[in-house]
């Protein structure tokens, strides 16, 4: 007689005790809860990989959105540059047109002043030599007049003539 089925051998109580333990964990509906346990874990677990899904998602459309506005702000970087280059330009150009201006200024005030400056000096050396002149003419004058006899109108003529001039 096999051993499972003899009353007498110790293998056949444990079959018994097995099978009553397994009536009993059957009967106190242990299967339903240990199934509810698995499904409320498996409920977990889905919902953590839901959540992790959903960050994912949001980690991608933010990274989709920082890396538009990344290209966004080096298109304006890119076109401030370009618009600061372009200001320079203007500036430097109006400043070299502004310096020739006041250089051609410069020159026209120093031609100015020369030709003032050269006025002036022929005025003075044609007043100097009116002056010369008057003087010389009125020593000729007087020479001729003191050796030819003195004359009241000559005299009065010669001394306005010289006052004239001065």
């Amino acid at each position: 007689m096999p051993a499972l089925l003899n009353p007498q051998d110790a293998h056949f109580w444990i079959m018994i005790a097995l099978v009553v333990f397994v009536l009993i964990l059957w009967r106190a509906n242990v299967p339903a809860m240990a199934m509810k346990a698995l499904d409320d874990v498996g409920a977990k677990v889905q919902a953590q990989l839901d959540e992790a899904k959903h960050l994912s998602e949001e980690a991608r459309a933010l990274l989709e959105q920082i890396s538009l506005q990344r290209a966004e702000t080096e298109r304006q970087a890119a076109a401030m540059l370009e618009a600061a280059v372009q200001e320079a330009e203007r500036l430097r150009a109006e400043a070299a047109k502004d310096l020739e201006d006041d250089i051609r200024r410069m020159r026209e005030l120093a031609t100015r002043k020369i030709a003032v400056a050269e006025a002036l000096a022929t005025a003075e050396v044609k007043a100097a030599a009116a002056d010369m002149a008057s003087h010389a003419a009125e020593t000729v004058l007087a020479a001729r007049a003191a050796a030819a006899t003195s004359d009241p109108l000559i005299d009065a003529g010669l001394a306005g003539l010289a006052s004239g001039f001065r």
